[in-house]
């Protein structure tokens, strides 16, 4: 049995691609017969120590910055107290989950004082920008000033996709591997079978009408508003709608666009999303986020949806070409328009398609895999 400790600024419940990682690759590793501790900011006001679903969680005191984005370590009594607690435990390993937070350099810094091997999974494949030129830079320069910081104190770094690892080279870095983002295939199939939420019948959809759908945060950048704005202009003989599953600060003017066509769902449970994706032909995530590998698109592929997205992230690495699904160049409303009436009106291609991608997801993209590389290291 090894035993791993991941270091998150952020964890459950707060929710993203990065705490859905570090959720998945513990239970994963658990399943192999590791022990797995998870080390995260107490940025919600939680309790100090608690199992999650059989994890143990520790959750540093912090300040909150930028609406509880930013979390910062406050380092005080109960902070020493948990590290004390943590110093007991002889780690073989150390997993820092991005490069942004002074959380990561304090999970370097643990893994230096256990003298234990560690390794950093960047999730980026870009610099963050808000559109604001004097801020974007001075995002830059933290972003970079960090990482000099982590280079001195971590020498392995990986990628959650080829994008990520490419990015990692940007800093100096010559990253040592991919460590895919991935999925629970099994439990997916699982409840593939299982007879949920029937989103046709809610929202009296006929049978023959193609289900277009989104899953994942309401923000500008993941293009949901240029979605809505490409799904009311095309034009195609056949019924289409938009069902959109999800929350964030776009929620109030998806809900505004809400018509026959566009439908959104708000804030669904897994368990309903999965059902949904079970009822939809087609998936669409047009995002211009630096994606580090979006799990929505790996879930719509195990739940045999086609999939349209964009270059942004490693979706270009599950849809190798175009007898895959389709990599848009853009989400401009006129890209995405016509990507998705290539989409709807192709019919008996979407089928073959689907069967490809689906193939080569399960041979690459799950967390039995990228567990196993992991126990490797």
């Amino acid at each position: 049995m090894k035993k791993i400790c991941i270091f998150s600024s952020h964890y459950f419940p707060y929710l993203g691609g990065v705490e859905n990682y570090t959720y998945n690759l513990a239970k994963a590793l658990m399943k192999r017969g590791d022990k797995v501790v998870i080390v995260t900011s107490n940025d919600m006001g939680l309790l100090a120590y608690e199992k999650m679903d059989g994890i143990p969680v520790f959750r540093m005191p912090c300040f909150n910055l930028l609406d509880g984005r930013f979390p910062i370590s406050k380092v005080n009594g109960e902070y020493r107290r948990l590290r004390k607690k943590l110093m007991t435990i002889a780690f073989d390993l150390v997993i820092v989950q991005t490069r942004f937070y002074p959380h990561s350099v304090a999970g370097m810094r643990f893994a230096k004082k256990q003298k234990c091997k560690c390794i950093t999974i960047d999730h980026g494949t870009s610099h963050m920008t808000i559109s604001s030129g004097f801020w974007d830079w001075l995002g830059r320069c933290y972003e970079h000033g960090i990482t000099a910081i982590e280079k001195r104190l971590c020498q392995d770094f990986y990628g959650v996709s080829g994008e990520c690892f490419n990015w990692l080279k940007h800093f100096g870095i010559a990253p040592k591997g991919i460590l895919y983002n991935a999925i629970d295939n099994d439990n997916i199939q699982k409840l593939l079978l299982v007879k949920g939420r029937d989103f046709r019948a809610e929202h009296q959809i006929s049978a023959d009408t193609i289900i277009i759908t989104y899953t994942g945060r309401l923000v500008k950048e993941k293009g949901i508003m240029n979605l809505i704005a490409a799904i009311n202009q095309m034009s195609v003989k056949q019924n289409i709608c938009l069902m959109i599953a999800g929350d964030g600060e776009e929620m109030a003017s998806v809900e505004a666009a809400a018509s026959d066509k566009i439908i959104p769902l708000g804030k669904l449970a897994f368990a309903d999303i999965i059902a949904l994706l079970k009822q939809t032909q087609i998936f669409c995530l047009p995002t211009d986020y630096p994606e580090g590998f979006p799990t929505s698109t790996l879930e719509a592929a195990a739940a045999d949806c086609y999939i349209v997205t964009t270059t942004r992230g490693g979706s270009k690495e599950l849809l190798i070409d175009d007898s895959y699904g389709i990599i848009m160049k853009d989400n401009r409303v006129e890209t995405i328009s016509q990507a998705l009436t290539q989409a709807v009106t192709i019919d008996t291609g979407r089928d073959v398609a689907i069967a490809r991608t689906k193939k080569y997801l399960l041979t690459h993209f799950t967390w039995d895999i990228i567990s196993q590389k992991v126990d490797e290291l």
